[in-house]
């Protein structure tokens, strides 16, 4: 497991990204991506919403893969994503839009990153904390 971002959230922040992880080793773009996010409520704020994105185009392009929505309580959620889904449509891609607290399965590439939006002043030590873990994951 490799940590994504660990955020220290205070001011009113607007599509903020984190470090971008390159994906690496037995394959060059993982089958499955297990994906935890946490937020460790201090006081204040109103709403804190983290996109997990993948590129697979070198980082040119984002695409949201899924949305942990938080606002005033600390709470983790998960999602298990896999590139074994049968997309039979267009995906059409969203950078920090897809809907809170869903995900959309089938789109993994092998470069990821975080960007998240808070709203309202937090205080108090509120962390947010994005986590992943691959099926083909060397750092």
């Amino acid at each position: 497991m490799v940590g994504l971002i660990t955020q220290t959230i205070t001011t009113p922040a607007a599509a903020q990204v984190g470090p971008v992880l390159q994906v690496e080793g037995r394959h060059a773009v993982p089958n499955n991506a297990l994906i935890q996010g946490k937020l460790a409520y201090g006081s204040g704020g109103t709403t804190i919403d983290a996109w997990v994105q993948t590129s697979i185009d070198g980082g040119v392009t984002w695409c949201d893969v899924c949305n942990f929505h938080f606002t005033t309580a600390s709470a983790r959620f998960l999602f298990n994503l896999t590139s074994a889904t049968v997309i039979t449509t267009q995906a059409t891609p969203t950078d920090g839009a897809l809907a809170a607290n869903t995900a959309t399965s089938g789109l993994i590439g092998p470069r990821w990153r975080v960007k998240w939006t808070s709203t309202g002043t937090y205080a108090g030590n509120t962390v947010l904390e994005v986590d992943m873990a691959t099926d083909a994951l060397t750092v």
